[in-house]
């Protein structure tokens, strides 16, 4: 029997990782499972709560916040399973999802990077996630596929191409992971899934969405929808991935365009909600980028 491990990274919600564990041990089939947690930075010791909501869990501390990349990495290097199934703490998964998962990866050796139906916790009728559109590398910009779409059954068994996968939930095979490489920790939150999908996509592997089974996912309650912290991480990554994963064309190209027009235009509608504190992480972000620009591209940079 093939084993699947699933990893998931806490940082400090423990209510929200039991209820995430309740469910593996609720829907997850009883063999060929093990279950890794990484607990990034904790302020408190909640070990014991963890493995009474999973017995056998495999739990991994890490003294450092290593962001999502990091922590999932860690839980990556201890993986046993001939399939890796990363899984946000936020999610909670369905009856029969883990067969779903690895029967679509077994029916297509093609198959790099599986993510499925994702919907939303709140209201469990609304679409997150029936995959994404490509990615248009002059803007750095895609659309969501189903996004706050009622569901009415139209992904219901529909398995196809997508542009990239969803981060909350994504299924590789683990042979295919030692050929991609793990994810870049230098992002640290936002677009290291999109980057790591470029990876499985350079090893000649395909980006693939399944509405043939469901999660369910408590979205953005790490960090909220306008954060601070969001804010700086997603106008810092943007350009982060763009000068990773194009040519210098393509790259100027964007600089220009998000110089020029994009912040900007964030910037004024930071200001015009009274949130100076987002538009001066939006400028924060863009400064980063300009600081790190050489060494970034020196140790990241790919032609395409």
């Amino acid at each position: 029997m093939r084993v699947t491990s699933i990893i998931t990274v806490n940082y400090n919600q423990p209510a929200v990782t039991i209820d995430f564990l309740c469910s593996i041990t609720q829907y997850a089939p009883s063999e060929g499972i093990e279950v890794i947690l990484v607990d990034n930075a904790p302020v408190e010791n909640h070990e014991p709560e963890f493995s009474s909501a999973y017995n056998g869990l495999i739990y991994l501390k890490s003294e450092k916040n290593l962001g999502f990349a990091g922590g999932n990495n860690i839980g990556i290097k201890t993986a046993t399973g001939s399939y890796i199934l990363l899984l946000n703490n936020d999610t909670e998964i369905t009856s029969r999802f883990i067969e779903a998962m690895v029967k679509e990866m077994e029916e297509n050796p093609q198959i790099g990077l599986l993510s499925p139906l994702i919907k939303y916790w709140d209201d469990k009728s609304i679409i997150q996630y029936a995959g994404f559109t490509k990615m248009n590398y002059f803007t750095a910009s895609n659309r969501g596929i189903g996004y706050l779409e009622s569901d009415r059954g139209q992904f219901t068994n529909t398995s196809c191409e997508t542009g990239f996968c969803h981060g909350a939930a994504m299924m590789c095979r683990k042979a295919d992971l030692e050929k991609a490489g793990l994810m870049d920790e230098s992002y640290f939150l936002y677009y290291e899934e999109l980057d790591w999908c470029e990876k499985f996509k350079a090893i000649g592997k395909k980006i693939w969405f399944t509405g043939k089974t469901y999660i369910y996912h408590k979205e953005s309650m790490s960090v909220g929808q306008e954060s601070p912290l969001k804010t700086y991480y997603m106008t810092r990554n943007r350009m982060l991935y763009i000068r990773k994963n194009t040519n210098r064309f393509t790259g100027t190209f964007f600089n220009l365009y998000y110089v020029a027009f994009a912040i900007p235009g964030q910037l004024v509608k930071c200001l015009a909600k009274g949130r100076a504190d987002l538009a001066k992480q939006s400028l924060k972000g863009l400064w980063w980028n300009l600081v790190h620009n050489k060494n970034s591209q020196a140790t990241g940079y790919k032609a395409k």
